[in-house]
């Protein structure tokens, strides 16, 4: 059958279009959607990227040990040295932390598999995962912000912009870190190195303490790390306006490097 302007006629009892696909926007814009009220309703996540980032930024504002404004930030703040930190540890809460265990038990279960033969396709379930983790991250810097600027930050004006686009690059790092651990090992033990990691990280990966503020060797080691350099490049842009293109170049070495190693052994089920 066919209507009056000759298109074919849909199947009785079912509305015109029923059971075809939806546009790919649409379908990557509902996974996001989905994936991001995931992670936000998720309390082990959310003490990880919300709570604990926000308690280490109150409870080092409060008191004066261990010196920060050390190195090339002498004479800064402590505030202002303080705050990029605590942003870099939420982009590692969120895009790797979060996002590795967020993986291995998709594995694990075989969610990832079958989306996978979904009409979103693994393009677009990745591509929906990281715009759930930008929406998180967002959400992430209106709230350390809002913290920050309470207990007296005043970041540089200029460098505002450019700090969206290290936490964009940031994120897309440790996201592909996050692909190279949650894709490639059991879930338990992603729970077990994800979290060992991240407080590793956080308490000497030159994340609130910068690197130049250790020992000279260890300080060498350390800004090597993606932690160091995503935290170093932050505060250059939000304390001096200015760019870090050292810790740039850092960061872009490791996500060359975990792109080619996720690319390689990320695996959609167990």
């Amino acid at each position: 059958m066919s209507t009056p302007d000759g298109a074919p006629a849909p199947a009785a009892g079912r509305p015109d279009g029923a059971g075809r696909a939806a546009p790919p926007a649409a379908r990557i814009l509902a996974q996001a959607r989905f994936e991001a009220a995931g992670l936000l309703s998720h309390g082990e996540q959310l003490l990880v990227s919300m709570v604990l980032p926000l308690m280490a930024l109150v409870g080092l504002a409060l008191v004066d040990y261990p010196d920060l404004a050390v190195g090339r930030w002498e004479g800064a703040a402590r505030i202002d040295v303080l705050t990029p930190g605590v942003v870099a540890l939420a982009v590692m809460s969120t895009a790797f932390t979060g996002q590795a265990i967020l993986l291995g038990f998709e594995r694990r279960w075989g969610v990832l598999r079958l989306l996978g033969t979904t009409p979103l396709g693994r393009g677009g379930l990745l591509a929906a995962k990281a715009l759930s983790v930008l929406v998180v991250l967002a959400l992430q810097l209106v709230v350390v912000s809002g913290v920050g600027l309470a207990l007296g930050w005043r970041p540089s004006l200029p460098g505002l912009l450019l700090t969206l686009v290290v936490v964009v690059l940031g994120a897309t790092v440790f996201a592909l870190l996050a692909a190279c651990l949650g894709g490639t090992l059991r879930a338990e033990a992603v729970l077990a190195l994800g979290n060992l990691v991240w407080v590793l990280l956080a308490a000497g990966g030159g994340v609130l303490l910068p690197a130049g503020a250790m020992p000279g060797p260890v300080a060498a080691v350390v800004g090597l790390l993606p932690s160091a350099a995503l935290a170093d490049a932050l505060r250059a842009a939000l304390v001096d306006g200015a760019v870090d293109l050292r810790a740039v170049a850092v960061l872009l070495v490791w996500g060359v490097v975990a792109g080619a190693v996720a690319r390689r052994f990320l695996r959609w089920s167990d």
